[in-house]
């Protein structure tokens, strides 16, 4: 069984984001990137789906800049065999939107086959959560939101999801999307031996013309700006004092 396992490069998650001067955007200017942080949880998913002798190939995607290779990089040193890299941006500024990375990656499954998709379940740029539900009906695939557990039973895969009230269990039919959350897994870190065995690893360069698709953006960024401060709090004398100013200050009594 192949599995596919898309991944993104964004801002690494330790730098603090900044917004631009004239509220156009992110300042990616010398920051520093790495993989989206659930997709990494992915790809250690689906190495370890294949130590257990469950999948054959792995095989990592990204759809972005030309740097994105790094990223790729990264994950056939975690263990991923081969990659593809689809540019569909020529700067780093530009965001490739769900849809047309869902739509990217249903031409890239009908091209490869694969049994299984792993996502992360968002990236942490844009947070929007929606490349794999968008996948799944674009594929008319099953689909498994969520997911801090996974364990593959003969043609269906047994998910732990993480939903508001606890933990739901579902089975679904394979071939499937399955989205995974932070618990589901540590990633592996890539050892030296590994780093230098990706390099001679087989990575593929496709455009979205090669697929037929066109990736332009749908939406228009009206502004981008940094959340208000959060407000200093204060010290009150005595319970009357609290309650007064929850009533007629916070307004939530």
């Amino acid at each position: 069984m192949k599995v596919l396992v898309p991944v993104k490069r964004v801002i690494d998650y330790n730098v603090k984001v900044r917004v631009k001067a004239d509220n156009t955007g992110v300042d990616l200017a010398n920051v520093k990137m790495s993989m989206n942080p659930f997709d990494e949880i992915a790809v250690e998913q689906a190495i370890r789906l294949k130590e257990a002798g469950q999948a054959d190939e792995i095989i990592a995607v990204s759809v972005g800049v030309k740097q994105s290779q790094e990223t790729l990089r990264t994950a056939l040193a975690m263990g991923a065999d081969r990659a593809i890299l689809i540019e569909a941006a020529e700067t780093v500024d530009t965001d490739i939107e769900p849809l047309a990375v869902a739509m990217l990656l249903k031409a890239v499954i009908d091209e490869e086959q694969p049994g299984l998709v792993i996502c992360g379940k968002q990236a942490i740029d844009n947070d929007m959560n929606a490349t794999g539900q968008m996948l799944a009906a674009l594929m008319g695939w099953s689909q498994a939101t969520f997911a801090s557990g996974l364990e593959i039973e003969g043609d269906s895969a047994k998910v732990t999801r993480e939903v508001d009230g606890g933990l739901q269990v579902i089975k679904v039919k394979m071939p499937t999307i399955v989205t995974v959350d932070l618990r589901l897994n540590e990633p592996r870190y890539a050892s030296l031996p590994n780093i230098m065995k990706a390099k001679k690893k087989p990575l593929d360069i496709k455009t979205p013309a090669d697929y037929g698709v066109d990736a332009g953006a749908r939406l228009a960024i009206v502004s981008v700006t940094e959340p208000p401060a959060r407000k200093a709090g204060v010290k009150v004398a005595s319970v009357a004092e609290l309650v007064d100013k929850l009533k007629n200050e916070a307004g939530v009594l």
